[in-house]
């Protein structure tokens, strides 16, 4: 019997779960959002893409609890995080396995993500080397002053509001973190480690609401957004 031909090279997820949730004053990725644990829900979402093979939660145990006993559909294993964002994706990285050719990694706190722009963003990355998940500016932009007084109008043409997934190929997400650390650099997401190596990322334009839970009105509108879409 031939093998199964996947329609996707193997691509693991990284969850980046490691934060303190210092702003919300309670565990948000703990939240029963619908009745579901926040972590729990983002993980269901890439263990139900076509294009994930396996995931790497980065969290720490009490959180890893959260997402129950019971086996996956998928390999999923856990490591600990580091004292920031992009030190908890290094420890991501370090933990895949050797024949992952990409790695999509994401932010644990986006539990809207869906299966299908999932795959949408592995496909481009497939065919772009780098892609991310993002949504157009559509807000009139101001700038401001240090006093927060009004300066003047940004346009909002070719503005972009970055989301996750962000999918690489691995040699290129490791080479783009190789060179923050020799630099000494801190970094807000991937695609500005990246762009750091003079690659280029393809922006795929979100479909369905992505939020990140950051505050407790974040909380609301994602069960809002749920109970409209419990399946979005």
């Amino acid at each position: 019997m031939q093998p199964a031909v996947l329609p996707f090279p193997p691509c693991t997820a990284i969850l980046v779960a490691a934060g303190a949730s210092r702003r919300m004053g309670m565990d948000k990725l703990a939240w029963p959002l619908a009745g579901v644990p926040v972590l729990r829900r983002t993980l269901e979402a890439f263990l139900a893409a076509d294009s994930i093979a396996a995931v790497v939660v980065v969290c720490p145990e009490n959180r890893w609890n959260l997402l129950g006993c019971e086996d996956f559909p998928k390999p999923v294993t856990r490591v600990d995080g580091g004292a920031n964002r992009q030190d908890s994706v290094a420890c991501g990285l370090a933990a895949l396995d050797p024949d992952t050719c990409y790695v999509a990694v994401h932010d644990g706190a986006r539990p809207l993500i869906t299966p299908t722009d999932i795959d949408r963003c592995v496909a481009a990355a497939i065919a772009h080397r780098a892609a991310a998940l993002a949504r157009r500016a559509t807000e009139t932009m101001q700038r401001s002053d240090d006093r927060d007084f009004s300066a003047g109008v940004v346009s909002r043409e070719h503005l972009w509001c970055m989301e996750t997934p962000q999918v690489f190929e691995t040699a290129l997400l490791r080479d783009a973190y190789s060179t923050v650390a020799a630099c000494g650099l801190l970094v807000t997401d991937d695609v500005s480690a990246v762009l750091l190596t003079g690659a280029r990322v393809k922006f795929i334009e979100s479909r369905h609401p992505n939020l990140k839970i950051t505050t407790a009105a974040d909380l609301a509108l994602a069960a809002a957004l749920l109970e409209q879409d419990p399946t979005p």
